[in-house]
């Protein structure tokens, strides 16, 4: 009888065994059947779940960022005006037809005025034709009997060539390009200095396009991105070839991995730490990338958006404490370094876990 329950012992711990063997070979992914697929979802940080990543695989909208380099184009029209008014670039002739001594050609100085044979310096700049001759009339009417005289403007569009020719550049014609600086002002001519980071270029149109109808009516100005400085990810820790990552469109963790070359032996993949910037504040959360690698069904795969930053630990991370430690070790070490400005930061749980 002992015999006969020591067998089934025996009997019982084999075939514990062997389901424990038939379960592990079924876990892993190398044993995978012929044409398997399996389905996943896709998941980011909760508050930008349902907006990111769009259905399209593309950034939902493009804004400005510093570096950026726009081209902003001009075009400049006659438009009617409803009365003329002398300019600094003009030039004026006074003609008196009974005293063709006194006629001459004045250019609009920089004062406003213009020098006038016997009466001296007249003030010009603003009036319109009449009123510039009723002006000369009043002041020769001192010195001679019921004056004659006609004012005409000889180059009216003295104004718009001169625009025309601070503009113009040789290879790009009638065009400008405008860089953005680091502190999210771009210069533009003629009107001057606006902020344009963060702002589509839609936005940024319709801003300088105001500006310019109002220093030249008929002047309109067309943006366009003529060279982007990136759209970037930011890879930490144990990852072959850390550092910056342009990106085109929304990837996921596991394409930012791969972009690093790879993970290294000694990464703690099941606790890799995400950074993203929400309201002011940084967010940190950790991602499960080996439950993903082994086609556990809770996972998905999670998107990043420009500007997160990536840190693949040596060791799991136990709390924010713990992970700052390690980041700042290797920030110290690779020649980086992390600072949080006029803002703080919060650990946001795993959902994936």
């Amino acid at each position: 009888m002992k015999n006969q329950g020591f067998k089934k012992q025996i009997i019982g711990l084999f075939f514990i065994l062997c389901l424990v063997i038939l379960l592990n070979g079924c876990s892993t992914t190398g044993n995978l059947p012929p044409d398997f697929e399996k389905p996943y979802h896709r998941t980011t940080y909760s508050f930008d779940q349902g907006t990111y990543p769009s259905d399209q695989d593309l950034f939902l909208v493009y804004t400005i960022t510093p570096g950026d380099v726009l081209d902003v184009m001009f075009q400049i029209k006659a438009q009617k005006a409803e009365e003329f008014r002398i300019d600094l670039y003009h030039e004026i002739d006074v003609v008196f037809p009974d005293l063709p001594g006194l006629s001459n050609t004045q250019k609009i100085m920089p004062t406003g005025n213009i020098v006038m044979p016997y009466v001296g310096e007249v003030y010009v700049l603003g009036l319109t034709l009449d009123e510039v001759h009723a002006l000369l009339a009043k002041k020769y009417s001192k010195i001679l009997l019921d004056p004659q005289l006609v004012v005409k403007v000889t180059n009216m569009d003295a104004r718009i060539e001169q625009i025309r020719k601070d503009l113009h550049t040789a290879p790009r014609g009638l065009s400008k390009l405008v860089n953005v600086r680091p502190d999210g002002y771009a210069t533009f001519p003629l009107i001057g200095d606006y902020f344009v980071a963060h702002k589509t270029l839609k936005q940024v149109n319709s801003l300088i396009q105001e500006k310019y109808e109002a220093y030249l009516p008929g002047m309109h100005a067309d943006l366009y991105l003529h060279e982007q400085a990136g759209s970037v990810v930011y890879m930490l820790g144990e990852v072959n070839k850390p550092g910056p990552y342009k990106i085109q469109k929304p990837i996921n963790l596991l394409q930012a991995v791969t972009l690093a070359g790879s993970y290294t032996n000694n990464a703690k993949i099941e606790n890799i730490i995400l950074f993203r910037k929400h309201e002011q504040k940084l967010i940190a959360r950790s991602i499960n990338l080996e439950n993903l690698l082994a086609l556990k069904d809770s996972e998905a795969f999670f998107f990043l958006k420009p500007d997160d930053i990536v840190f693949v630990p040596k060791t799991k991370i136990a709390n924010l404490a713990h992970l700052m430690t390690q980041i700042s070790s290797i920030a110290l070490f690779d020649g980086w370094s992390i600072g949080i400005s006029g803002g703080t930061m919060k650990w946001m749980d795993d959902v994936n876990q």
